[in-house]
């Protein structure tokens, strides 16, 4: 396992590059429902300014997070773009009017939605891009590899480093890899929902990397019940950390393989994300947790 370091969690290999394990997820940055502008546009800069400014290397983005708006702030507040910084998006997906975040994965619509990733960030070549799966039981073999085409047409291109997937499951993801590389998977996956176990286990056993997205649950009541469980309030308080700090920290030491994308609106809640690569679980709370999460 290619793990090394332990500044912000230590690194892990992205396709060719070495990112640090705690990195940034910007889809926050939208308005309400991932649509439209910030709440506050000038805190959202400086939170992305503050992001790199703490040595983070790893953003996660896409063209339709506040259909296009993320990407429009992410290039006023970092460009031209530090040395190392790896920007990450993903495609088929559109911003709807209403907030909705419709299928768009035609393989043409796929192309187009890299090119609008390149145009909105001002760059040539992107890290790497996710092809997000919106329903992985409806969608033949045939559509899913004529979709994978078009990634690795890309990076042959030279316009895209590394191919991801995103919200695959376990034989999708061997499917994959069998007719090319991937450098990185993201699923839903936290201490509550752990559905993507085996997809984890699949990518810590091939050196891929996995990066859970809602990390923290989603926002709102689901995130909430998580955080207050009962067992993590109590691990928390015994190890000195916030909770949210106890579930990504769980996550760190979960498997080296694990790179954290952990998003804020806020300043103050940055800080606190990224103090959870400080965090050490002992063998009590690794199995207080495991005793008591995933909640029903």
């Amino acid at each position: 396992m290619r793990g090394r370091g332990q500044e912000l969690g230590g690194t892990f290999a992205l396709g060719p590059r070495w990112v640090h394990r705690t990195g940034y997820g910007a889809m926050q940055l939208a308005g309400d429902g991932v649509f439209g502008p910030p709440r506050d546009r000038d805190e959202a800069l400086r939170v992305l300014r503050s992001v790199v400014d703490a040595g983070v290397d790893h953003i996660d983005t896409a063209q339709f997070y506040g259909a296009g708006t993320v990407n429009e702030l992410i290039r006023e507040a970092l460009y031209p773009y530090p040395d190392g910084l790896a920007i990450v998006s993903k495609v088929a997906a559109r911003s709807g009017a209403d907030g909705s975040l419709p299928r768009h994965d035609e393989p043409y619509r796929l192309r187009q939605g890299i090119e609008e990733n390149l145009a909105t960030l001002g760059v040539s070549r992107l890290a790497a891009v996710n092809l997000r799966m919106s329903d992985r039981s409806a969608a033949p073999d045939s559509r899913f590899d004529a979709q994978l085409a078009v990634l690795v047409k890309a990076r042959e291109e030279g316009i895209v480093e590394g191919v991801g997937l995103s919200n695959i499951s376990r034989r999708e993801l061997l499917r994959a890899v069998a007719q090319t590389e991937i450098v990185c998977v993201q699923n839903l996956f936290n201490l509550a929902d752990q559905r993507s176990m085996d997809v984890l286990v699949e990518c810590a056993e091939r050196d891929i990397a996995f990066v859970p997205f809602c990390p923290l649950g989603w926002p709102g009541e689901v995130r909430h019940r998580m955080l207050g469980n009962p067992a993590l309030a109590a691990t928390a308080a015994r190890l000195g950390a916030a909770p949210a700090q106890i579930a990504l920290g769980w996550l760190l030491d979960l498997a080296p393989n694990v790179l954290l994308i952990p998003g804020t609106r806020t300043r103050a809640h940055l800080t606190e994300n990224l103090a959870a690569a400080e965090v050490r679980l002992d063998d009590v709370a690794r199995a207080e947790l495991r005793r008591y999460l995933p909640a029903p």
